[in-house]
């Protein structure tokens, strides 16, 4: 391996492995990213690491330009990567908002590593010409997980239970000692019974649980059938869950579905999961409901002002916090990664990307 500093887009740069030649052209690898002498058909821009095979994969095609530094780039840095770039894979992390997107004149297709693509303008993308792409399905069984991982441990208080064994305060055994909910044989309520929904049902099945769920479309009778799950209203829901589960998408009669008024409907025993899409939770009105007892507890893996966390959740002991991790698992992660790059090197060849959100660019496209 060859190390010594070379010039690339006017910065001084450090050789980390050899040079060699592929069928665009001469080039060198650096952090990631391709220093190249001859101009390559295609310009990838990687804003945050992802898997390497992904990289590999994408570099016997195209040219990529990757941040290699694993931190959320701001505007400006985005404004600067994209500038030239005829593909980008983003994260959830970044806002690719007009701006960004007027920016970049060569930009083609955005692809997002995420089954949501919030933090995409798909709007400003289609009127410029520009695809958007997700990575769905192949989330759906990791994120119930995690959804019933949060279920389990604010009801029997596990992540409580770790703290008080590490902070030595485990003298002994007692009746009393942090008592939680039974699972088994309870009633959940799901809002919002799509894939994700559909298999957290199936797990509470497991548990012999009264599954309820509300969806704003209609469910197929074979799905509900197979899944045991009784349909209802929304105030349902809140008056007769022990438990509720979040499986929405951001639209905006979702943002803040959970708020004063549906707490205050809800038994004073329930927790409330979300592993859905932050701002689905009015935070504030939820810290108000667990001062005021009006449920039980709440665990979260996602939040209104991601990565910011309403300061009062932080304290309480009935509150479980998760990082955004519902797909990170080693197998998800990597086949979300895969889809990016199928989704970017789909669009290059001339081909309809397999996860398009915005089929209607198809058409009108940039060339």
């Amino acid at each position: 391996m060859v190390a010594r500093s070379i010039k690339h887009s006017q910065k001084s740069c450090r050789i980390l492995s050899g040079e060699g030649n592929d069928s665009f052209g001469k080039h060198r690898w650096l952090k990631g990213r391709v220093c190249t002498y001859a101009k390559l058909v295609s310009v990838v821009v990687i804003t945050r690491p992802i898997f390497d095979e992904t990289v590999r994969t994408l570099k016997q095609q195209v040219e990529v330009r990757a941040n290699a530094e694993d931190r959320i780039l701001s505007k400006k840095e985005l404004i600067e990567y994209l500038k030239d770039a005829e593909a980008a894979i983003t994260l959830v992390t970044d806002r690719v908002d007009r701006e960004v997107l007027q920016n970049a004149p060569r930009l083609k297709i955005v692809a997002n590593f995420g089954v949501g693509y919030n933090n995409v303008d798909v709007e400003a993308a289609t009127e410029l010409g520009i695809a958007v792409s997700n990575t769905p399905g192949v989330l759906t069984e990791t994120t119930a997980d995690l959804a019933w991982a949060l279920l389990m441990t604010a009801a029997r208080r596990t992540a409580e239970g770790d703290r008080f064994v590490r902070d030595g305060k485990f003298d002994y055994w007692g009746p009393k000692m942090l008592l939680g909910y039974d699972v088994f044989g309870k009633t959940l309520g799901i809002v919002g019974l799509g894939r994700i929904g559909q298999a957290v049902a199936r797990r509470a099945r497991g548990f012999n649980m009264r599954i309820l769920f509300h969806n704003p479309r209609p469910v197929p009778s074979e799905v509900i059938r197979d899944i045991g799950a009784v349909p209802v209203s929304l105030d349902n829901i809140y008056t007769e869950s022990d438990f509720i589960t979040l499986h929405v998408p951001l639209l905006p009669e979702t943002h803040h579905l959970l708020n004063d008024e549906s707490f205050a409907r809800m038994k004073p025993s329930c927790i409330v999961i979300n592993s859905s899409r932050g701002p689905v939770v009015d935070e504030k009105a939820l810290v108000r409901a667990l001062q005021a007892r009006k449920i039980a507890g709440a665990a979260l893996d996602v939040y209104e002002r991601e990565p910011q966390i309403e300061p009062e959740l932080l304290t309480m002991a009935n509150v479980v916090l998760a990082p955004h991790v519902g797909s990170a698992s080693h197998e998800t992660r990597f086949k979300m990664s895969t889809m990016t790059a199928e989704n970017v090197l789909a669009y290059l060849r001339g081909e309809v990307p397999p996860n398009i959100v915005n089929p209607s660019v198809w058409e009108r496209r940039r060339k």
